[in-house]
């Protein structure tokens, strides 16, 4: 049976966080969607805890991987709804309503994304996607991939690349919308997102796979990025005007990343 969402959850080792999990995911009210565990062959309680839950799964697997994107290009293999969205263990939907809440408002678009909450020890920072501008936000950081719904074709037809260890998804979202893929915001919170593991990152690691990322713009993009971005620090108005009216005859999506580009907006 077609599903409308494909749920994916990624576990290794950590069954307090998985158990977040399953409780945000058993609690929504719209149920449309199957739901997928791929767990890295965990050793302290996961699969048992799996296994106790298993009549909420359309598929479960408990075995050895090659990290977060090999597991997650797994559960894409696997799903048959028409979008995916990865919940990750220790991440969780904000409230039991979230689903209904983001495919009442959804339309037909290729990528559907809304708000998150980022989760630290000692703190929690609310991120507000109705001011990010895609792809313009894309060059300077990510969208919380466990706030956004991919239609599946996407990733099917081309997955995460797993020669990244932690810049995979955003590098993936950098190349769809370079094609043009369609992104809707839709007014929701959707997630809650665990950070306390991303400070053990190396950051050689961090800064070597984000400029990696970047690199994937084409140049003429970067180098306008740059003028663009002295042009605003040097608070020279007219240049940026200029920059922005020598390049609107562009095609889409030349135009359309241009548009997207201009930081201050309300002078044009």
């Amino acid at each position: 049976m077609k599903m409308k969402l494909s749920i994916i959850t990624i576990n290794y080792n950590n069954c307090a966080g998985l158990q977040k999990t399953i409780d945000s995911v058993i609690a929504q009210t719209w149920r449309d969607f199957e739901w997928i565990i791929i767990d890295g062959g965990s050793t302290d309680g996961s699969k048992e805890l799996i296994e106790k839950y298993q009549e909420h799964f359309s598929y479960w697997c408990s075995e050895p991987d090659k990290g977060v994107y090999n597991a997650m290009n797994k559960g894409i293999a696997i799903a048959n709804g028409e979008y995916l969205n990865f919940m990750n263990s220790g991440d969780c939907y904000t409230s039991d309503d979230v689903l209904k809440n983001v495919f009442e408002k959804a339309n037909n678009s290729d990528v559907i994304f809304g708000n998150w909450v980022s989760v630290y020890k000692d703190k929690e920072q609310l991120s507000d996607s109705s001011k990010l501008d895609v792809p313009f936000i894309l060059i300077y950081h990510n969208i919380c991939h466990q706030a956004m719904f991919f239609r599946t074709s996407l990733l099917k037809y081309k997955g995460y690349d797993e020669s990244y260890k932690i810049c995979a998804d955003w590098a993936r979202n950098v190349e769809l919308s370079l094609q043009g893929i369609s992104f809707k915001y839709v007014s929701v919170t959707v997630c809650r997102y665990d950070m306390n593991g991303i400070s053990n990152i190396n950051d050689n690691l961090r800064i070597n796979e984000e400029d990696r990322v970047k690199s994937i713009f084409p140049l003429w993009i970067l180098d306008k990025i740059e003028a663009l971005n002295d042009y605003e620090h040097n608070k020279d108005i007219q240049a940026a005007k200029e920059l922005f009216r020598s390049n609107i005859l562009f095609r889409y999506p030349a135009e359309f990343f241009i548009r997207s580009l201009i930081r201050i907006k309300h002078l044009f």
